[in-house]
Formats: C-alpha cells, structure tokens, sequence
C-alpha cells in the first residue's frame, strides 16, 4: 500500500469532509480512502464504456428506424 498526502485544502472543504465521514462513523482518513476507491472504480467504469463505443456496430440501423418499423407492424397486426 502507498500513503497519499494532500497539501494547500481550504479549511472548509476539510470541515465538510470531516463531518460527512462523522456522520458515516468514519475516521477522516477511512472517509476519504473510500472516496478515493471510489474514484479509481468510477476511472475503470469510463474505460469500459469508452471500449465499448469504440467497437464497430453491427448494424447502421438506427433506433428510430427500428421504432418506426416496430410500429408499423403493430399498424398491420391491428388491422
């Protein structure tokens, strides 16, 4: 595990940090290490979904093309 140190916080942010983690029953630095996880799992998350965007779409058929052929068939099945 590395140590990460943080230096020139205004001392109201600090004040609202401190007391989000008292009322989570937290320590100051238990608080803040969730919120930097946090932060490292939300940077994963972004990778995923700019992977995901990036892949080649099978199909150029757009959503409302797909809307409109839906319903169209809902047209003809009511008849």
């Amino acid at each position: 595990m590395v140590a990460l140190q943080i230096r020139d916080i205004p001392e109201q942010v600090r004040d609202v940090l401190a007391k989000r983690a008292q009322e989570k029953g937290q320590s100051l630095t238990a608080y803040l290490r969730d919120v930097v996880l946090r932060e490292a799992k939300f940077a994963d998350n972004v990778g995923v979904i700019d992977e995901i965007a990036a892949r080649p779409r099978p199909s150029e058929v757009t959503v409302e093309e797909i809307l409109a052929a839906q319903d169209a068939a809902r047209a003809h099945t009511d008849r």
